[in-house]
């Protein structure tokens, strides 16, 4: 009886882990099939929910479809990951204040930050739109939610530095929602990234609790799935997935930055919100949006979210 309790025990274990291993491939990977990527967990009818439980996430490469509604050069970016495709745009007024270079979500692109890139034109400020690794039209098929990403900020940074002349002024401010809110943090943590601000949109606590995260909105059990799911996501892109922690990032960040949440957001928790503001090193500032989900905040709440980006960076400029 213990030796057949002993095989079932072991057969789950192997099963549990292969279906992990699955997992975390098709999430972090692209695939050339068409069509769109799998509806967000809380959209899952529960027939869905078991088909991908069993088979995965349906994952195609994010590509840029909206066109720009005002003029861009495309411009490439050498990264360690490979060729960064890219937007860049001069602002609306003839004097630049600065540049903003702006940083998509998981399964984005450049094109989705169009609305954010319109708005900081607005305001002056010349914008670099950048698709990350594997995403839009730029090299690779993976993601690594943050962790390499984090090489493509510093090396559109470096970019846009080499670039600096007096009719672009130095001037440098991040932008990131969700997972390019993540890899400005670790660009600047980890990587040496110096910006003169910061704007992040809901950038996770840590991986662990993001995974986590996604399980409690399909409404199972997050225990012990997500835990492997977590270490063969890092095994399979060689890194250690459970050190990918905004929370301890900020700690390293003196940066002055703006941090933004939505008090609805199913993804990222207010108790992740508060310990990365918390930690924050440097001047800060934090505004939450009632109601707004883990979605542009502009969508329900415009007015105040343009007041936010140019309060703060009115500010910014107020202090140099």
């Amino acid at each position: 009886m213990k030796r057949r309790l002993l095989l079932l025990g072991s057969l789950i274990f192997i099963a549990s882990n292969v279906v992990a291993f699955m997992h975390a491939w098709r999430f972090t990977h692209f695939t050339d099939e068409g069509g769109l990527h799998s509806p967000n967990p809380e959209q899952l009818t529960p027939s869905h929910k078991l088909w991908v439980l069993l088979t995965g996430v349906r994952n195609p490469k994010p590509h840029s479809l909206l066109a720009p509604s005002f003029a861009v050069q495309n411009i490439t970016i050498a990264s360690p990951n490979g060729p960064l495709a890219a937007w860049y745009a001069r602002p609306d007024t003839a004097a630049p204040r600065g540049t903003v270079a702006l940083f998509h979500g998981y399964t984005g692109s450049k094109a989705h930050l169009l609305h954010e890139a319109s708005y900081f034109r607005h305001l002056g400020y010349a914008v670099l739109l950048v698709d990350q690794t594997g995403n839009g039209n730029s090299a690779g098929s993976r993601t690594t939610i943050g962790y390499r990403e984090a090489d493509d900020v510093a090396a559109a940074v470096r970019y846009l530095r080499a670039q600096k002349t007096a009719a672009s002024p130095d001037s440098l401010i991040l932008y990131g929602v969700s997972m390019g809110a993540v890899a400005i943090m670790r660009a600047e943590a980890e990587l040496g990234v110096r910006a003169d601000a910061n704007i992040l949109e809901c950038p996770y606590g840590t991986m662990r609790q993001t995974v986590y995260n996604r399980f409690h909105s399909m409404k199972v059990p997050a225990f012990p799935l997500a835990d492997m799911l977590v270490f063969w996501g890092g095994v399979q892109n060689g890194f250690w997935a459970y050190n990918l922690q905004g929370e301890e990032f900020a700690r390293h960040i003196k940066t002055p930055t703006l941090l933004l949440w939505g008090t609805a957001d199913p993804r990222v928790t207010r108790a992740e919100t508060d310990a990365i503001f918390a930690n924050l090193a440097g001047p800060k500032q934090r505004l939450d949006f009632d109601g707004s989900g883990h979605e542009p905040y502009w969508h329900k709440h415009s007015e105040a979210w343009q007041e936010a980006l140019s309060h703060f960076l009115a500010s910014q400029k107020a202090g140099d």
